[in-house]
């Protein structure tokens, strides 16, 4: 049986683009990233888009959806999200190649199966038309990938705590946040309960809902201007080990790259 393999191709306010999948084919989880970026990170790692078997959506902001149109309507790949979020698609001023043929709606809470993966979607808090997350099960492992969420409501909480595999947000340094340049609404936006999660919720919410079948955390979607990896890990690092979880033996944890590909990440 093929191992599970996670790559980010991008992770960030400037685009964000995910690859889970086997050695043999997978899916992406958004694709707010250019087409010929898309092909150039994918080729790196041992892949083209013929081993693509669909695009996931977590939601219609332009850094999630950029060559979303192009996969569906020029390379013919399924684009599957709720219909407020196709639709929202559609509507995004940036992206020029609307979908047509190629959309195919889904409900939060059914299992869809793609190739080899359980797919289920889970509403989060955001404000864009609609924003869910998702996971993947194949061979009696859960990844699951919950991103650009104000709070962690308890849809999205079941589907975290129930992870052996976890990407989540950390967006930003509440005291970054508040000592930079934005304005006040746009710092309001941001920490309310449709924004992001900050380093501290994520890291006090990982640190009471560890359990022992979550082997890696891979932390997501970081602010350029309110955050640093740094700062991320420790904060994450530090709530765990606090509560008696041995970051490196007892799960593994990273930062993903904003602009640049990960590295390959074999899930076992």
């Amino acid at each position: 049986m093929n191992q599970l393999r996670f790559i980010s191709l991008a992770s960030g306010s400037s685009g964000n683009c995910y690859f889970i999948g086997t050695m043999r084919n997978g899916i992406l989880i958004d694709a707010g990233i250019g087409i010929r970026s898309i092909k150039k990170k994918l080729k790196a790692q041992g892949y083209g888009l013929e081993h693509i078997l669909a695009v996931f959506v977590t939601h219609d902001h332009y850094d999630h959806i950029k060559a979303v149109g192009t996969l569906g309507e020029k390379h013919f790949l399924p684009i599957y999200s709720t219909e407020k979020i196709l639709d929202g698609i559609n509507r995004n001023y940036g992206v020029t190649e609307k979908l047509h043929r190629n959309r195919r709606v889904i409900e939060t809470g059914q299992k869809y199966t793609v190739g080899e993966f359980e797919i289920t979607a889970f509403p989060v808090s955001h404000d864009a038309t609609e924003t869910i997350g998702y996971t993947l099960e194949y061979a009696g492992k859960r990844f699951t990938l919950a991103t650009d969420l104000g709070y962690i409501c308890e849809n999205a909480a079941t589907h975290i705590r129930q992870a052996d595999h976890l990407v989540i947000e950390a967006n930003f340094d509440r005291e970054m946040l508040r000592n930079g340049h934005y304005p006040l609404f746009l710092q309001e936006r941001i920490d309310g309960e449709t924004g992001h999660l900050c380093n501290d919720e994520t890291a006090r919410f990982l640190a009471e809902n560890y359990h022992k079948g979550l082997k890696n955390i891979y932390l997501c979607h970081l602010s350029k201007q309110n955050n640093t990896p740094e700062k991320a890990f420790d904060t994450v690092r530090c709530a765990l080990e606090q509560n008696g979880v041995r970051v490196g033996s007892d799960l593994h944890l990273s930062v993903l790259p904003r602009m640049d590909c990960s590295e390959v990440f074999c899930l076992s």
